[in-house]
């Protein structure tokens, strides 16, 4: 829990709520539950509804978090990226955090049609799917659901896919680097399923990227990420196309 402060609320020109607000933002640890509505009606003077609209008011800016049964808890940054071509474990090093791998299943399967068509695959012939949740400094961040050709990777299962990059092992053990991608993002919200694999609340909001990768001319990738929208977010730089030459339009820029 965060820090108790000695200040108290005084009668004056701004309300209550207002000073409490004021007072709530220095108090809080991110990721850390702050003191209890009842703890925080002693230590500053205040009614319950006081209280209440204070903390109403940082959930609504999205400063603090309510988790039934838990408490309200201080909203961590969210971690930004900028759409570029690296894999989860690339992308967290560079910011200066620990990736880390929870391998939920990895499975020889049929593939859906999309992803069969994707691949290139036979209409019988199976690829791997590998369902991983990947964490930043230990806090999830993303579950991923992805599918790679089988007769490209043979014995895929037996390498270490929770402690390192896949897109190393493709490269270093297939020599299959990923040199092109394409990506497309829509949002969702987090069903019970989803939630409780990301360690998240109910309906969740849901940053959902479908990428589809070559390697060397060679299909060789096609997974959908769902990144917590409270712990992610996306940083695109866009600039007007020269007019002048341009011969056609574009859905827009995902790499």
């Amino acid at each position: 829990m965060a820090e108790q402060v000695s200040d108290r609320i005084t009668g004056g020109p701004q309300p209550k709520h207002q000073q409490l607000r004021e007072l709530l933002i220095g108090l809080v640890v991110p990721g850390q539950a702050i003191p209890s509505e009842r703890d925080l009606m002693v230590t500053y003077g205040v009614s319950r509804a006081t209280v209440r609209k204070a903390i109403d008011g940082l959930v609504a800016d999205g400063l603090l978090q309510r988790t039934h049964g838990l408490g309200t808890f201080a909203v961590r940054p969210r971690l930004e990226t900028r759409l570029h071509l690296a894999s989860f474990s690339q992308d967290m090093r560079r910011r200066g955090l620990q990736p880390s791998t929870r391998l939920i299943s990895v499975t020889q399967a049929k593939p859906p049609a999309e992803v069969t068509d994707w691949l290139g695959l036979e209409p019988n012939q199976k690829a791997w799917r590998i369902v991983r949740i990947r964490l930043a400094d230990n806090t999830p961040i993303a579950h991923e659901d992805g599918w790679y050709p089988a007769h490209l990777l043979p014995e895929l299962d037996q390498q270490d896919l929770a402690g390192g990059s896949l897109y190393e092992i493709l490269g270093r053990r297939y020599g299959l680097w990923v040199d092109q991608a394409e990506q497309t993002l829509w949002g969702e919200s987090a069903d019970a399923g989803m939630a409780t694999a990301l360690a998240a609340p109910l309906s969740t909001p849901l940053l959902v990227f479908r990428r589809r990768s070559i390697a060397g001319g060679q299909r060789i990738e096609y997974v959908v990420s769902r990144y917590r929208g409270d712990r992610y977010m996306v940083h695109m730089e866009l600039s007007r196309d020269d007019m002048s030459s341009a011969t056609s339009t574009s859905e827009g820029s995902t790499l």
